[in-house]
Protein backbone atom coordinates (compact mmCIF):
# COMPACT_ATOMS: atom_id res chain seq x y z
CA UNK A 1 0.00 0.00 0.00
CA UNK A 2 1.26 3.46 -0.77
CA UNK A 3 0.79 6.50 1.49
CA UNK A 4 -2.33 7.65 -0.39
CA UNK A 5 -4.05 4.26 0.05
CA UNK A 6 -3.08 4.17 3.73
CA UNK A 7 -4.44 7.71 4.12
CA UNK A 8 -7.81 6.74 2.58
CA UNK A 9 -8.07 3.62 4.75
CA UNK A 10 -7.26 5.49 7.97
CA UNK A 11 -9.75 8.23 7.05
CA UNK A 12 -12.48 5.59 6.82
CA UNK A 13 -11.39 4.08 10.15
CA UNK A 14 -11.29 7.44 11.92
CA UNK A 15 -14.76 8.51 10.76
CA UNK A 16 -16.79 6.88 13.59
CA UNK A 17 -14.28 8.20 16.16
CA UNK A 18 -14.54 11.78 14.81
CA UNK A 19 -17.57 12.78 16.89
CA UNK A 20 -17.13 16.51 16.25
CA UNK A 21 -16.82 16.19 12.48
CA UNK A 22 -13.36 17.77 12.47
CA UNK A 23 -11.79 18.27 9.03
CA UNK A 24 -8.87 15.79 8.98
CA UNK A 25 -5.51 17.04 7.68
CA UNK A 26 -1.95 15.86 8.29
CA UNK A 27 -1.67 18.40 11.13
CA UNK A 28 -4.90 17.33 12.91
CA UNK A 29 -4.00 16.32 16.47
CA UNK A 30 -5.68 13.44 18.25
CA UNK A 31 -5.69 14.95 21.74
CA UNK A 32 -6.30 18.60 20.84
CA UNK A 33 -8.39 18.69 17.66
CA UNK A 34 -10.23 15.36 17.90
CA UNK A 35 -10.31 15.32 21.72
CA UNK A 36 -9.51 11.60 21.91
CA UNK A 37 -9.29 10.31 25.47
CA UNK A 38 -7.09 7.34 26.40
CA UNK A 39 -9.87 4.78 25.86
CA UNK A 40 -10.68 6.18 22.42
CA UNK A 41 -6.99 6.08 21.51
CA UNK A 42 -6.79 2.42 22.54
CA UNK A 43 -9.86 1.50 20.48
CA UNK A 44 -8.65 3.53 17.49
CA UNK A 45 -5.15 2.02 17.59
CA UNK A 46 -6.65 -1.48 17.81
CA UNK A 47 -8.69 -0.77 14.66
CA UNK A 48 -5.59 0.50 12.84
CA UNK A 49 -3.55 -2.53 13.90
CA UNK A 50 -6.28 -4.95 12.80
CA UNK A 51 -6.84 -3.23 9.47
CA UNK A 52 -3.16 -3.12 8.52
CA UNK A 53 -2.01 -6.28 10.36
CA UNK A 54 0.68 -4.33 12.23
CA UNK A 55 1.64 -3.65 15.85
CA UNK A 56 2.11 -0.05 16.99
CA UNK A 57 4.24 -0.15 20.14
CA UNK A 58 3.49 2.03 23.15
CA UNK A 59 6.68 4.00 22.42
CA UNK A 60 5.54 4.65 18.84
CA UNK A 61 2.07 5.65 20.04
CA UNK A 62 3.60 8.20 22.41
CA UNK A 63 5.45 9.83 19.50
CA UNK A 64 2.40 10.07 17.23
CA UNK A 65 0.64 13.35 17.94
CA UNK A 66 -1.06 14.14 14.64
CA UNK A 67 -2.74 12.42 11.71
CA UNK A 68 0.20 12.82 9.30
CA UNK A 69 2.56 11.16 11.76
CA UNK A 70 0.14 8.24 12.06
CA UNK A 71 -0.07 7.77 8.28
CA UNK A 72 3.74 7.89 8.03
CA UNK A 73 4.14 5.40 10.91
CA UNK A 74 1.69 2.94 9.35
CA UNK A 75 3.41 3.36 5.99
CA UNK A 76 6.79 2.58 7.61
CA UNK A 77 5.42 -0.40 9.59
CA UNK A 78 3.85 -1.81 6.43
CA UNK A 79 7.27 -1.83 4.80
CA UNK A 80 8.92 -3.74 7.65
Amino acid sequence: MNREEIDRTILSIIEPFNKKGVQITDSTTFAGDLEFDSLTVMDFVAEIEDSFDIIISMNQQAEIENYGQLVDAVNKLQGE
